[in-house]
This record gives C-alpha cells, sequence and structure tokens, in this order.
C-alpha cells in the first residue's frame, strides 16, 4: 500500500533501524497530539510496559474486557504480518482506507519536526480510538517508559510486568536502570499494579509511587481454576498481572466473562506467538520470546511439556544479548539458526559465530528462514518439537 510505503520511509522506524529510530523525548508525541485536536484527552486508558509479557498482558484485558461488553482499543506493537495488526477496536484491525485518509492529513501537514514512525503509528491509534467511540483503551508501551512516545496518556491506571535486561544500549546497563524507566509511567495518584517480575526491583517501584504519591498493587498467586488455559509458567505468572489489574478497572466482571476472554482471545485481539501450538505430529510452536528471561521461560515450559527431540529453528535480531541467550539454550536440541527477511536481522555467520562452540546433537545455519523450517521437518518425526524463536521478525517469516 502506497500509504504505509511513505510512512516507512518517511519516518525512523524502530522495526527497521532499532535503537537509531528511538527518540528519547516526548516533545513530538505531544506536537502531533496537539495537531490531532488532542485525541488523548478524549479516552479512557490502561497503560502497560514491562520487558517481557506486556504485550500478553495487554492482549487478555482487552480480550476480556470485550467479552464484559466494552468497546476496547487495543495498541500493541511490533506488527508481524500487517502494520494494521498495531490498532484495533473490538479485535478488529484498522481498515487501509483508514490508514490512508491519516496519512494523506500527515502529509498535507507542515510539521515543524521530525517524529518518529512510532510517534505518527500511536497519533494514528489514537484518532482511530476516538472515531470508533471506545470505552477503554489497553496501550502497550513500545520502548521503556519513561520516555516512550505513549507516555503522554493519563491512564486510569499502569501496569508494569516485569523487569530484566533489555536494550541496555537505550535503557541501561542493570535491572534498576530498566526498572527506573519503566516506573516512568507512574503518575501522580493513578495506581499501579506491578506484576511478579518486578519484584526484584520492588525498590525503585516504591521510591516512584512515593514520589508520585499513588499505590502499588501485587499479581496475586495464580488460581488453580484457570491452570487447563496455560501451558508455560510465565503464561500463568502474565495472567495473574491481569488478574490484579482487572480488580481495579472491573471488580464485578464475572469469571465466565474472563473464560471468555481467554478462550477467544486470537480473535478478539489477534494474539498469537506466544506458545503457540500451530501443527502437531510434529507439534510446531511459535514464540516471540526474544531475551534471556522470556527464552528460559519458554525453554522450561516446553522440556516439562512436550515429549520427543526439540528442534530450534533461532533467529534474532542484531541488538540482542545473543552471548547471554546462547547460555541458556539446553543441551540436547537440534539447532537452526537462521537470518529472517527484516533488515535487523542477525546474520548467518554472526550467528554461527555465537552458537558454534555449543554441543547440540546437531547444528545448521540458514540465510532464510524457510529452508530453516524445511530442514526441521526433515529431521523431526512425528512425535517430536519443532520451536520457532527469538524474534517477532522471525515469526512474521512464517504468517
Amino acid at each position: 500500500m502506497e500509504a504505509l510505503d511513505w510512512l516507512f520511509q518517511q519516518f525512523p522506524s524502530y522495526q527497521l533501524m532499532g535503537s537509531k529510530a528511538y527518540k528519547p523525548t516526548l516533545e513530538n508525541t505531544e506536537q502531533i497530539l496537539e495537531i490531532l485536536d488532542h485525541p488523548e484527552r478524549k479516552l479512557k486508558f490502561i497503560h502497560v510496559a514491562g520487558s517481557n509479557g506486556k504485550g500478553s498482558v495487554s492482549s487478555y484485558l482487552a480480550s476480556i474486557l470485550k467479552e464484559s461488553g466494552l468497546k476496547v482499543g487495543l495498541f500493541t506493537s511490533p506488527h508481524i504480518a500487517h502494520f494494521s495488526e498495531r490498532i484495533r477496536v473490538g479485535g478488529i484491525p484498522i481498515e487501509n482506507s483508514e490508514i490512508e485518509r491519516f496519512v494523506e492529513k500527515i502529509r498535507n501537514t507542515p510539521l515543524p519536526f521530525s517524529p518518529s514512525f512510532f510517534e505518527i503509528t500511536f497519533g494514528m491509534a489514537l484518532e482511530h480510538f476516538v472515531s470508533h467511540d471506545c470505552d477503554i483503551c489497553v496501550i502497550e508501551t513500545g520502548l521503556g517508559g519513561r520516555l516512550d512516545a505513549t507516555n503522554v496518556i493519563q491512564p486510569q491506571f499502569s501496569v508494569v510486568t516485569g523487569i530484566s535486561l533489555e536494550h541496555t544500549n537505550i535503557l541501561g546497563n542493570t535491572v534498576n536502570e530498566i526498572a527506573f524507566e519503566k516506573a516512568g509511567i507512574i503518575k501522580p495518584n493513578i495506581p499501579v499494579v506491578l506484576g511478579s517480575g518486578c519484584t526484584e526491583t520492588r525498590k525503585v517501584f516504591e521510591i516512584k509511587a512515593s514520589e508520585m504519591q499513588t499505590t502499588l498493587s501485587w499479581a496475586h498467586p495464580f488460581p488453580s481454576k484457570y491452570g487447563s488455559y496455560f501451558t508455560a509458567d510465565y503464561q500463568k505468572e502474565n495472567f495473574s498481572t491481569v488478574l490484579a489489574a482487572l480488580e481495579i478497572v472491573a471488580p464485578d466482571i464475572s469469571e465466565n466473562e474472563i473464560c471468555l476472554g481467554i478462550e477467544n482471545i486470537h480473535q478478539n485481539t489477534g494474539f498469537y506467538g506466544r506458545m503457540q501450538i500451530v501443527e502437531t505430529n510434529p507439534t510446531v510452536i511459535y514464540d516471540v520470546s526474544h531475551n534471556p528471561e522470556g527464552i528460559q521461560s519458554t525453554f522450561k515450559s516446553i522440556l516439562s511439556a512436550f515429549s520427543g527431540e526439540l528442534h530450534v529453528i533461532y533467529g534474532s535480531s542484531n541488538d540482542k544479548d545473543v552471548k547471554s541467550i546462547v547460555k541458556i539454550f539446553p543441551a540436547n536440541i537440534h539447532f537452526y539458526g537462521t537470518e529472517f527477511s527484516n533488515e535487523r536481522s542477525m546474520k548467518k555467520e554472526n550467528l554461527e559465530h555465537f552458537f558454534g562452540g555449543t554441543n547440540f546433537k546437531s547444528t545448521a545455519y540458514f540465510d532464510d528462514s524457510q529452508k530453516a523450517m524445511k530442514a526441521a521437518r526433515s529431521n523431526a518425526s512425528e512425535s517430536d518439537t519443532i520451536l520457532v524463536i527469538g524474534s517477532f521478525f522471525l515469526l512474521s517469516d512464517f504468517f
């Protein structure tokens, strides 16, 4: 679509450029929203940040609130197959005609600054949510929190799912430094829900909450009655955070609405790629985990829940801490390192550099993810498992 082509070319995009596209200021977003007549002042929000699980928590909240009868806007990133996945109302992606109209408006508006792709996209989302009279909008941060473009909103409450080392070239080299950035979404007198993954950095959040004169709530232990819906421990941790958030935003919600929200999450939000079983015989699983903590959780769940040989198709963006990730991979696997089609893909030679010293059952490296999948299918028996992991962009090659 010509409008999207222009949007990707006109403005820096983190999805294509990585950290060079990051703009550590809220000023651009504020000016964009002023041009759009401040859509953020006409909406109610839930703001979600975190190193791992923010997409899951955002999607489950949106799905459950939809089942309770609300019209829910959902803003997430990155997209896997198509740009429109980022902006949904009631699960329905923004239409191409609306994207084109918005882009045309921006193209005809002289801008005294150079906004990022994400800043423009966020403005598009808010205008879309206003035009569809959304009752509540679930907003996932793009990167960090304090200086993320989404941090111009005044939410009903904020959620931080967990903290781990990520984007250290931008957010800081320690978990406390990263927690400080995530805690930047905490606003005066606006409640905050923290997931169990924030425990190590608890003091950072307590200090920020005290400064903002607001209260912290923590996720409760996972209720066993929802156990049949989730395979992985990290999914259960994320859902415990969702339930704690629902106590604030929808205290009277029924258990039936919660269950429907879980069951219908794919159609309500387009949520996929988290321990998602897409085929059987052999079992093929897609998982977007991309940092050490997330990948470790996925392996723990896979190894405990599935039998047979494990074939891992792995690809990474250039800026990931692959040196640490290598240490997490179990030894008794068949490894298929691969490039993917996005420009930020780590090259085959670099993957081989990092994984070359491992003692896997077998290793192979590819310049094309489809070739890697073909090799894994050829080697796997019907009782085996093929796990595709490492990046949203890797999964996009299979959609």
